[in-house]
This record gives structure tokens, C-alpha cells and sequence, in this order.
């Protein structure tokens, strides 16, 4: 079968139990959250400071504060809480171009864990154990961009003993500490319902792609950045007609996505990226080439089946991998990708919708209830070590 046998394919009806019944979980009646109350320069203050926070890709941690203080699970009773939410933004701080500064964020969340420590006895009773921390950044907790300088920096020693809620995730790395809850990054809904497309375009384009192949900015020598994926992927298939790629970001993009078959999903300095959201949001197969990535709600979304995985070091096979997908294959993809709880549950609508993000972070949580009793420390008992960590981190903010 030829690539452009499969060209005529447009959007399909979804089918009856096409995603997983956990994906309709309801989180309500199952736990209670207590939000703490922190001085808004940990917050609110940020935002006012610089509103671009609330648009780029890590601004689920905002939103997901917002959903809270409304949200039916919330409870307002700190001892009957199941689990303790400490609203800080620690990816709020952006050069003048958008992206987020990760230095200050250690600061931040040792000032913010001190602070609630100080003032409710919660976090000293369990050492954090029952606490969860949003740290959407590009390496969560371990606050760096550059994978190199994220591994030395390991998770911040104080955040042990949390549950992490975090976007990055790969196997067996140490910047995803076990129990983590593994999310989408942020995309906004509302600017994506506005580039939806007639139901009856035919997807005429075989592979898409937007974005970097080479960092020469972080990464001037090359081969570092996405471990030479990207780069493989332009050395092998710029010309190849199949293959519609570009550093350029048209006006068009999130129409393109949906007249795509195939949306490359590449690492880049994290193994996640905006990109498989958007994917699974317009319909478009993710092709996801970032060897040992955790996914995003990977117990309720089935990845293995809306997706196609390739290996890194395979990426110069990326054309025949892809033209010899069988199309009954490819049909049953684009229908669980049609699929609309599975797109609901990779977003953060404002306000929040039933199945969405916000909800599966909540059924995350509900499923790592009750706690072990041995999370409660006795008296006197000590497991964290408050002095540990780089000197530059133990600095008040």
C-alpha cells in the first residue's frame, strides 16, 4: 500500500469503549484536599508581575491552583484532609523572551515548604509524605533545563517524600522519583477550539512537524540537543515529499495538524513535548521518538494504541516505519484518537470540565489512597535533611 492510499481519511466517529473506563473516573467522594494559604508572592504575585506565565507550557500549575480553591474536593477541615496541595508557582520567573528561569525555583519551593512547616503541623508529621507539589518544568523537581546539570542537581532533597505532579517523565531516571504523577503539559483549549477545521478535510499530509532541529543557542556544538533526534530527523527527511517539516511556525499550524496522518512527537532537551497534546487533540497519530518516556496518564490514556513509538536511534528508518503501518491500523488509531474523553484528558479547560486534566491529577491521587501509616513519623523523628542540597539553594527567597 502506497502513503497515499491513506490520504483520503478524514475525522472519524468515535467507538463505543474506545478509551479505557478509568479515563471516567470521578474523583469526588473519593479524597479531600486541603489548599494552604501562602503569601501571594508565592503566587498570585507572579502572575500579576508577568501574565505570560499563564499561556506557556508550564502554566498547569497555575491552573490547577485555580481549579482547586472551587473544586467539590476541596475541604476547608486541614484534619480531615487526604492530602495537602501547597500553591506555589516555581516556573513564574521568564526572560524576556517567555521561557522560564529554573535558578530561582529551589529557592522558592525550600521558602514555601518552610513557610507552611512553621505555621500548620501537617507537613511535619509526615515530612511532606502526604503533600503533593505541581513542578511542571522541563526535568521537574530537579530544576534545570539541560538534562546534564538536571542529573547532577537530582529532585529537591526537601521533596522526597511528596508526590510529585509533574510533566517530565522517562523510566528509571532520576529526576522521576517513584509515585510521581506524570501529566500533559499545557495547551490552550480555548485558542485550539478556534483553529478546529470542517469534520470532512481530508488529512493530505503523510508527516508533520514544527519546531527545532538543532539548539545553537544551548547547545552550539550539536548533538546534544534531543540527543541528535531532531537533527536526524532534518538530515534524513527534509527533501523526502512525504515529509512536511519545518523550523517555521506558520499562522496554519493547528490547521496542519488536523489535515496530518502522522504528528512527529521528538524529544527535546525533556523527552515531553507540547506536541502530544495537540496531537491527540486534533486527531493526528503521535509518533513519539523519546526512548523510556513515562506518559502522561499512562494507567487511564492507551498510548500503545493511539500511538506509534520509535526508536531513537531508528529515526533515519522513519519512512519506511511509518508507509508500512497497515491502514486497518492506521483507521483504528484515528478512531480511539476521535475519541472525545481521550482529548478531554489532556487538557486544562477553564473552568474545568468533567474527564479533563484536573480530574485525572485528582484520580491519580485517589488511587495512591489510604497512606501507609508509616508515612507518620513518630516524635522526634526526622527523615529529611534541611541543609542538603547545592549552597546557592539554601539562600532565603
Amino acid at each position: 500500500m502506497t502513503p497515499t492510499s491513506f490520504f483520503p481519511y478524514r475525522r472519524l466517529a468515535a467507538s463505543p469503549g474506545s478509551a479505557g473506563d478509568v479515563l471516567e473516573d470521578d474523583p469526588v467522594g473519593r479524597l479531600k484536599v486541603y489548599v494552604y494559604e501562602l503569601p501571594t508572592k508565592y503566587n498570585k504575585k507572579m502572575v500579576a508581575k508577568d501574565s505570560r506565565c499563564l499561556s506557556h507550557m508550564f502554566a498547569a500549575e497555575i491552573f490547577m491552583h485555580r481549579f482547586l480553591l472551587s473544586s467539590a474536593i476541596r475541604t476547608l477541615n486541614p484534619e480531615e484532609a487526604d492530602w495537602f496541595y501547597t500553591p506555589v508557582y516555581t516556573t513564574c520567573d521568564l526572560t524576556p523572551w517567555g521561557h522560564p528561569l529554573p535558578f530561582k525555583s529551589p529557592r522558592i519551593m525550600r521558602s514555601a515548604i518552610q513557610f507552611i512547616s512553621k505555621r500548620w503541623p501537617y507537613w511535619n508529621r509526615t515530612e511532606g509524605a502526604d503533600h503533593f507539589f505541581v513542578v511542571p518544568h522541563d526535568f521537574g523537581a530537579c530544576f534545570h533545563y539541560q538534562e546534564e546539570k538536571a542529573i547532577e542537581r537530582g529532585v529537591l532533597p526537601l521533596l522526597r517524600c511528596a508526590t510529585l505532579v509533574q510533566t517530565f517523565g522517562q523510566k528509571d531516571h532520576v529526576c522521576l522519583k517513584e509515585g510521581s504523577i506524570t501529566i500533559p503539559p499545557y495547551a490552550p483549549p480555548r485558542k485550539m477550539k478556534t483553529h478546529l477545521v470542517p469534520p470532512e478535510t481530508p488529512r493530505s499530509i503523510f508527516v508533520y512537524f514544527r519546531g527545532l532541529f538543532y539548539d545553537t543557542a544551548n547547545d552550539p556544538e550539536g548533538g546534544y540537543y534531543a540527543r541528535g533526534a531532531r537533527a536526524s530527523v532534518w538530515e534524513n527527511f527534509k527533501n523526502n515529499p512525504l515529509f512536511d517539516i519545518s523550523t517555521d511556525h506558520p499562522p496554519t499550524y493547528y490547521e496542519d495538524m488536523q489535515r496530518a496522518i502522522f504528528c512527529l512527537c521528538p524529544l527535546g532537551w525533556a523527552p515531553w513535548s507540547p506536541r502530544l497534546v495537540e496531537a491527540v487533540v486534533f486527531g493526528c497519530i503521535p509518533v513519539i521518538i523519546a526512548d523510556d518516556i513515562v506518559l502522561p496518564f499512562a494507567d487511564a490514556i492507551p498510548w500503545e494504541e493511539i500511538g506509534v513509538f520509535v526508536a531513537e536511534d531508528d529515526v533515519p528508518k522513519l519512512d519506511t516505519i511509518l508507509t508500512s503501518i497497515p491502514m486497518e491500523v492506521i483507521l483504528r488509531k484515528q478512531r480511539l484518537l476521535a475519541n472525545p474523553s481521550m482529548k478531554q484528558a489532556m487538557l486544562f479547560p477553564q473552568p474545568a470540565q468533567s474527564g479533563d486534566a484536573f480530574h485525572q491529577i485528582l484520580n491519580g491521587l485517589a488511587r495512591k489512597l489510604p497512606h501507609d501509616k508509616d508515612v507518620f513519623l513518630k516524635p522526634g523523628q526526622k527523615v529529611l535533611n534541611w541543609t542538603e542540597g547545592p549552597r546557592g539553594d539554601l539562600k532565603p527567597w
